[in-house]
């Protein structure tokens, strides 16, 4: 897999060729589980073959036990990953309660989870921590010490999601057959209004819907999609945007390295019409807190989108789950659970 990540890149070095990146980003799975070789290398391929901005972001999601592995303590694993220039860990801990972790079937313990954290401000500024609310059982007291706890180790960045329960999943055959109780909307909803509360009085400023940082923290590779910038997808599933056409590679592991054995993309692509981007931009940009520009819309897509997104958002006018201020059309705190049902409103269907 790392020898087809390696050449993908390589034969894909023309779309970038005018570029400078800005933002490298190990994702998409669980990439902490390649060696430091294996980091190492894919890392080197990438300087070697592109322009590579002297201050890029160079992320890595990272799963906590896998620091713990081959013998390694987090020190050298933290050691390694920044001296092959990686400057931004994503921490997967979803919560600090076993109990919970056990339920998401996740492989870290809480005590790993405090090691790891306690080390990584010695070795990265740049941290963020991913949490799950909407647990079920989960009470808001319990959810607000989840908070607490991030907090207590001084992070300048953290994503939150609900908890969705995807089918085929061993989470979804315990709600089935009534082991675990059903995942609640209404607690979801509860847990994300005391996390706004929480992080904003903790500082944070809370620039996307899943995403809080503090100033000069925010993740800037996630901004880049959410602004409709070009990228570039490398490996199994991976999407990648040239700012007109979205392509994708075959979501199939031995496929996808037999292909690229013989120098062949295995990837379809779309050109995207014009309401595919004006609905990209509507659902990118009303999570964000900049929100929605009207003059973007008429400039891009002329006066019949301008019209109708006015039009299509009376109603939330209405009902004060969307305000104009100024140029921008923006979400209201009371709106801001609903954001993506608010975005379906305002898509233009053909």
């Amino acid at each position: 897999m790392v020898d087809s990540l390696c050449k993908e890149l390589i034969i894909r070095k023309k779309e970038a060729e005018n570029s400078v990146i800005q933002t490298i980003y190990f994702g998409g799975g669980t990439p902490s589980i390649l060696s430091d070789q294996e980091l190492e290398r894919i890392l080197q391929t990438v300087f070697e073959n592109y322009c590579v901005s002297d201050d890029a972001e160079i992320t890595i999601e990272a799963n906590p036990d896998d620091f713990f592995k081959d013998g390694k303590t987090p020190e050298q694993r933290l050691c390694v990953f920044k001296s092959l220039k990686i400057n931004r860990l994503s921490v997967g801990v979803q919560s600090f309660f076993e109990e919970d972790l056990r339920m998401m079937n996740r492989a870290h313990s809480t005590e790993q989870v405090h090691r790891l954290l306690s080390e990584a401000p010695n070795f990265f500024d740049n941290i963020t921590l991913d949490l799950i609310y909407g647990i079920p059982n989960m009470s808001d007291e319990r959810w607000l010490q989840n908070l607490e706890k991030a907090l207590s180790y001084n992070v300048p960045h953290i994503s939150a999601y609900a908890l969705t329960v995807e089918p085929q999943t061993a989470l979804h055959k315990f709600i089935a057959i009534g082991k675990i109780t059903q995942v609640d909307d209404n607690q979801s909803l509860s847990h994300f209004q005391k996390m706004i509360e929480v992080l904003i009085k903790a500082g944070f400023v809370h620039y996307e819907f899943s995403n809080f940082g503090k100033e000069g923290y925010f993740s800037r590779n996630n901004t880049a999609y959410w602004f409709g910038k070009k990228y570039m997808g490398i490996g199994p599933s991976a999407h990648s945007f040239n700012g007109s056409e979205r392509s994708w590679n075959i979501a199939h592991n031995i496929k996808y390295i037999q292909a690229i054995a013989k120098g062949e993309l295995p990837a379809e692509k779309e050109v995207l019409s014009q309401n595919d981007r004006y609905n990209e931009l509507i659902i990118t940009r009303i999570r964000t807190m900049i929100g929605i520009s009207i003059t973007e819309v008429k400039q891009e897509f002329g006066e019949k989108y301008y019209t109708y997104l006015l039009q299509q958002a009376q109603r939330h006018f209405a009902e004060a789950t969307l305000r104009l201020e100024g140029y921008y059309l923006r979400v209201t705190p009371k709106g801001k659970f609903l954001s993506d049902g608010i975005a379906s409103d305002l898509f233009m269907v053909e």
